[in-house]
């Protein structure tokens, strides 16, 4: 080869080297600066396969005043169980927000059956937030595989999509965990490992679609497939009798449901402030923070009138079927429902609290820090007022459920779905008005004793 060519060839080759050089470091400048981590695991067999990504925290509050929220999902949803609750503390907690609830629970629904429905059944109601819970049918009960992988993702991304062209806000949930393999699923479609193995890997597209679509994520499944396994050992019992992820494996009872409404409630952003009762036993004299005002103070007796409520939950603390049980899984008060009582001025003395009917002594470095007084009184003043809202609000619910699948999907939405629309409305509207009038302000009292160690 003569020296021309070889020179030729040489030049070519470091002008092609150079480009494809710059090529590189344009997209390496361009690429998206992520962190990839894992979440947090306990030891044990049951999580040493588990590699969850880790899920972004949302950074304020990404709920507006008026806001209309629709929750959309499967059975799960249809159970009238986490989104009650969630309803309940928009309602109760937060009511100057004033956010109006509809909820689209459809059993055996994945998130392609949404999609092709969520025109005429969501979005004809104009929703500015909506939070979506599929995965669970999605995984269709077996191992994962890419081919299945990818078809959630692209019906899972479609509804975002669709969505936030209306102008919607969404939060992506994940599915839960399986605690069993169901009854109705064959027993040779794979292990319960490898469902939930599936589940994971579904958390995961959901997790990526949430950062793509630069929407809130909410983790269900690894606080719920934490506590599938932990809780049980919590309370001395098997993981039947404590089952977080359900009886049945797939449908949560109250506990599970908590992990739930935790999880979409912080994705909202909400901060859980609700309110602060301060008493200074030296100086006689009591102010309050928030949504309550001081009518009297005389003699350690506080009386308090109250327009914003704390979560009033109830049930045994060792039943897989009770809220209050629920809450002691997750910081559900620490988090959501800081609702405080705080007490100077003791000189170090012991501190007998009465609120309602029921009294507890706390230490003076308790009473000081603070007392979050619906997580340790069950049942108090604002209970009833709750109880009235939760009726409220599920007779609302169970008529959403009817609407949209018996009179929507049924002749009358055939025969004229506007008409339909405006007739259902009609009958819905008195009870959405019960739920805003299930809110008054509760006048309550708060007894204060100093005794002796």
């Amino acid at each position: 080869m003569s020296l021309y060519r070889i020179t030729f060839c040489l030049i070519a080759t470091l002008t092609s080297t150079v480009s494809f050089t710059s090529a590189q470091e344009k997209r390496i400048k361009d690429f998206p600066t992520r962190t990839y981590e894992y979440e947090s695991k306990p030891a044990g067999d049951e999580f040493a396969v588990f590699n969850p990504a880790k899920a972004p925290q949302t950074n304020g509050l990404i709920l507006k005043k008026g806001d209309r929220l629709s929750i959309i999902g499967d059975s799960i949803t249809e159970q009238k169980m986490y989104f009650r609750i969630i309803e309940n503390y928009l309602a109760a907690c937060v009511p100057d927000l004033e956010i109006t609830v509809r909820q689209y629970g459809w059993s055996g629904e994945t998130a392609a059956g949404f999609l092709r429905r969520m025109d005429k059944d969501c979005l004809t109601f104009d929703p500015t937030v909506a939070t979506i819970c599929y995965g669970m049918n999605d995984a269709k009960y077996r191992p994962f595989d890419v081919t299945n992988g990818n078809w959630y993702r692209d019906n899972y991304s479609a509804i975002v999509d669709r969505f936030q062209a209306n102008n919607v806000r969404v939060i992506v949930g994940s599915p839960g965990c399986s605690g069993k393999i169901a009854s109705w699923v064959n027993p040779k479609s794979g292990t319960l490992q490898e469902h939930n193995l599936n589940l994971c890997a579904l958390r995961d597209i959901a997790l990526e679609i949430a950062i793509q679509e630069k929407s809130p994520f909410a983790d269900i499944f690894w606080p719920m497939y934490e506590q599938q396994i932990t809780a049980p050992k919590r309370f001395n019992k098997s993981a039947d009798e404590y089952a977080v992820a359900g009886k049945d494996g797939i449908h949560p009872g109250w506990a599970g449901q908590v992990i739930m409404a935790f999880a979409f409630l912080k994705a909202m952003g909400l901060d859980g402030n609700l309110g602060t009762i301060h008493v200074d036993m030296k100086k006689s004299s009591a102010s309050a923070e928030g949504k309550h005002e001081i009518k009297a103070y005389s003699d350690g007796v506080v009386t308090v009138v109250s327009s914003q409520y704390p979560y009033c939950a109830t049930g045994p603390i060792d039943d897989d079927n009770s809220i209050r049980s629920g809450m002691s899984l997750i910081p559900f008060g620490e988090s959501l429902n800081r609702f405080f009582l705080k007490v100077a001025g003791t000189d170090g003395k012991q501190v007998r609290v009465t609120w309602g009917e029921s009294s507890q002594v706390f230490s003076s470095e308790e009473a000081a820090q603070g007392i979050r007084l619906a997580d340790r009184f069950e049942k108090n003043p604002f209970s009833p007022y709750f109880d009235k809202l939760d009726a409220a609000v599920l007779a609302k619910q169970t008529y959403e459920t009817k609407q949209v699948k018996q009179i929507f999907h049924g002749e009358a939405g055939k025969r004229d779905f506007k008409k339909a629309v405006e007739d259902s409305e009609a009958e819905r509207k008195p009870l959405a008005d019960a739920i805003r009038q299930a809110i008054v302000p509760v006048e309550h009292q708060i007894k204060i004793e100093l005794i002796d160690r």
